[in-house]
């Protein structure tokens, strides 16, 4: 009898075990519950760790937390705005003629041959613990040179077991910039900004015929040839010449391209045998943020872990109004990082992510087109807020316009809807008005869009908010809210043109426009369905001429379209990366620029040549206005909308305001870990009723024997 209540006692141990056990579906160790660790994913193995090569933004999420270029964004304000990161101050700049004169500071363009920038680095910087900086006992590098048979027995990075680390200085800033030119490293932005800075052109020649002469291995010494372009002063400052005067040069000192590699590294990654074990910066990166790349595992695990040699950083004192109110001024002067550990797991599917976000596995989520139904509804007023689900769960949701726009282009060469005549004009100017993006927004984008109401997005310098923000073409102000102007105001804009009820007034046939397109698919099926009811509300015909992108690429650079879709994304957060779009002379017909529309008004470019030099201030913002009034009654775009960004995050992270051009935000990041083992032990309780089955199942079993058992036992009693 004994033994069976044993097996009685058996059977009913997984329902005990369940019920007192962690979650026990979580898919991390038990050991890392209650640390200070932020959980996400990636969906897309990075290709490229290397500063030089790299510009990817799913490569940066690594890059921008573990290397520290000179500068950063500041994590609150808005509009975006640079400030110091290993520098004492912002870079001092100076302008030089011809003659190497140096030029007061509001020197004109013209006269301005050279501009010097001048930067100071901050005392006491290290590097992370890397094999690269290990010494032996008489302090020469441990691992250089390293013989093939000590190479061979090593299996993996964490084999070096001897590390070290050094002082940041002025050289390894220069060094990087140098690896600019390397034909080692073909770095994308070589292109670009060998016209800018002075000898990397002819440096990238010299290192090219080098590399031609090298054998294989053999290293290649960049700091041997004659570069004018950046230069050491003392150990803690250094100079970087560029040609002409060029102000958005400082936001490129924000990037990774120009954050330091030392030159240790490069010798230490440059030996024979180390790339077929896959060591490199592309591989192992080194750097001076506020993490290392601790694991690299691109199939299943990244993980950053907190650099112990992190210098002295502080969270943010102040930023834009409402933010102490929203709570993201409570950590102000706290030392950074927060977090210790950063773990990044793969994971390929929306679903399984999505699901693991909701279980409380992931940190934060992305909203994707699965998902939206389920955590995303509109409020009255048309704007986005969580469903009752996610707010019972305590989800948060963030949303940004991000520094982008879509736009719908008229080609300016076309003979009926180009050129500035009155009558085309007004043509595009009725079309602006009759499609309705606010209405595309809802359809196709999930309300994930901004209306567009000229070529800046907010957040960019020069970009108005509010009423003196809108675009009077296409909407009007009433009573504090922003309303498209009447379908009547557009047809009357039409038969102004000469176009009354969608007919030529000359010649009494039907107006037929051309959308020449590369989409193609179900998706792009509905979404030219959609056009061809917009145009259809002025009686128009629209005709979608689709194509593959080859095509669509060869029409647009031949000037062959009419109507066409387009887009662009920030490269930094100034005015001139997008008026720079409608500036004549970038054209693209004829010199293979980025003005796609081809447009050109003289009035426009010569406020353009005068803006894209001022700095940030009343004047130039002045200069900004008269250039998007143009832009606006001119309509050589359809300003659609500015994409947004939506995010999720457990209430337990704080401090994940969205800043869109930053590359270094997890050092802000705080986790509540408490918070967090609680949320899951909640929402991951196990099903029991499964167990009970199971235990009824083996009691059934279990109870006939035990019924035997207690009759052969009062048989043996009567007897």
């Amino acid at each position: 009898m004994n033994r069976l209540c044993r097996l009685a006692k058996t059977a009913a141990l997984p329902l005990f075990l369940a019920a007192c056990s962690q979650p026990i579906n979580s898919p991390y160790p038990a050991a890392d519950a209650g640390k200070s660790i932020l959980y996400s994913a990636f969906e897309e193995r990075p290709k490229h760790l290397d500063p030089a090569r790299s510009y990817s933004e799913n490569e940066y999420v690594f890059l921008g937390n573990i290397y520290e270029a000179p500068l950063q964004y500041h994590f609150l304000k808005r509009p975006y705005q640079l400030e110091p990161q290993t520098t004492t101050a912002m870079p001092v700049v100076r302008y030089f003629d011809a003659r190497g004169l140096e030029l007061p500071a509001d020197a004109a363009a013209a006269k301005i041959a050279v501009s010097e920038y001048e930067i100071h680095l901050k005392r006491g910087i290290r590097y992370q613990p890397h094999p690269c900086f290990a010494r032996d006992g008489r302090g020469k590098p441990r691992y250089l040179p390293m013989h093939a048979e000590e190479l061979a027995r090593i299996g993996s990075f964490q084999d070096f077991t001897q590390r070290g680390s050094r002082e940041l200085t002025a050289a390894d800033y220069v060094y990087q910039i140098r690896r600019l030119a390397s034909p080692r490293a073909q770095s994308p932005i070589l292109g670009l900004m060998a016209d800018y800075l002075l000898g990397l052109k002819d440096l990238a020649k010299a290192l090219d015929q080098a590399e031609k002469t090298l054998p294989k291995d053999a290293y290649l010494d960049i700091a041997r040839y004659a570069f004018p372009g950046a230069v050491v002063v003392d150990r803690y400052t250094y100079r970087i010449r560029i040609r002409g005067k060029y102000p958005q040069f400082v936001y490129w000192l924000a990037m990774p391209f120009f954050a330091p590699v030392p030159e240790e590294a490069e010798r230490f990654f440059q030996q024979p045998g180390m790339a077929q074990k896959n060591f490199s910066l592309d591989w192992q990166p080194v750097g001076t943020g506020a993490y290392y790349l601790a694991m690299n595992d691109p199939n299943r695990v990244m993980r950053l872990e907190r650099n112990p040699n992190y210098h002295d950083d502080f969270y943010p004192g102040e930023g834009k109004p409402g933010d102490r109110e929203a709570g993201l001024l409570q950590d102000a002067g706290r030392r950074l990082p927060m977090v210790d550990t950063v773990i990044y797991s793969l994971e390929k599917e929306d679903v399984p992510y999505w699901n693991k976000f909701l279980q409380g596995y992931y940190d934060a989520s992305g909203v994707s087109s699965d998902s939206f139904d389920q955590a995303i509804r509109m409020d009255a007023k048309g704007e986005p807020d969580l469903t009752p689900d996610m707010r019972n769960r305590g989800i948060l949701l963030s949303t940004a316009a991000r520094p982008s726009l879509n736009y719908l282009g008229f080609n300016m060469f076309d003979p009926v809807v180009g050129g500035r005549s009155e009558r085309a004009k007004k043509l595009r100017q009725a079309l602006s008005i009759a499609i309705d993006y606010d209405e595309f927004i809802s359809i196709f984008l999930n309300g994930r869009g901004q209306p567009g109401q000229g070529p800046l997005p907010p957040g960019i310098f020069g970009c108005r908010e509010g009423e003196a923000g809108i675009d009077p073409v296409v909407y009007r102000w009433e009573r504090g809210k922003l309303l498209r102007r009447p379908l009547a105001d557009a047809k009357r804009l039409l038969a102004e043109a000469g176009y009354p009820n969608g007919r030529d007034a000359r010649t009494g046939q039907p107006l037929t426009l051309y959308l020449d397109t590369a989409a193609n698919g179900p998706e792009a099926k509905s979404r030219m369905d959609w056009f061809r009811k917009q145009f259809a509300k002025l009686d128009l015909q629209l005709v979608v001429r689709a194509s593959d992108y080859n095509r669509f690429q060869d029409k647009m650079s031949r000037g062959s379209e009419q109507l066409f879709e387009w887009g662009w994304n920030a490269d930094y957060p100034d005015p001139e990366n997008f008026l720079f779009l409608l500036y004549g002379p970038n054209r693209k017909v004829g010199t293979g620029g980025e003005n796609a529309a081809n447009y050109q008004n003289p009035e426009f470019d010569r406020l353009f040549l005068r803006m894209k030099d001022m700095d940030n201030g009343p004047a130039r913002q002045a200069v900004i206005d008269a250039m998007v009034k143009l832009a606006r009654e001119d309509a050589p775009w359809i300003f659609a909308f500015h994409p947004k960004s939506f995010g999720l995050r457990h209430g337990w992270v704080m401090n994940a305001w969205p800043n869109l051009m930053a590359h270094n935000p997890l050092k802000y990041r705080r986790v509540d870990a408490a918070a967090r083992a609680a949320y899951q032990a909640k929402w991951n309780r196990p099903a029991l009723w499964p167990l009970a089955l199971v235990g009824l199942g083996l009691l059934a079993l279990i109870w006939p024997a035990v019924a035997g058992y207690r009759r052969r036992l009062r048989a043996t009693a009567a007897i």
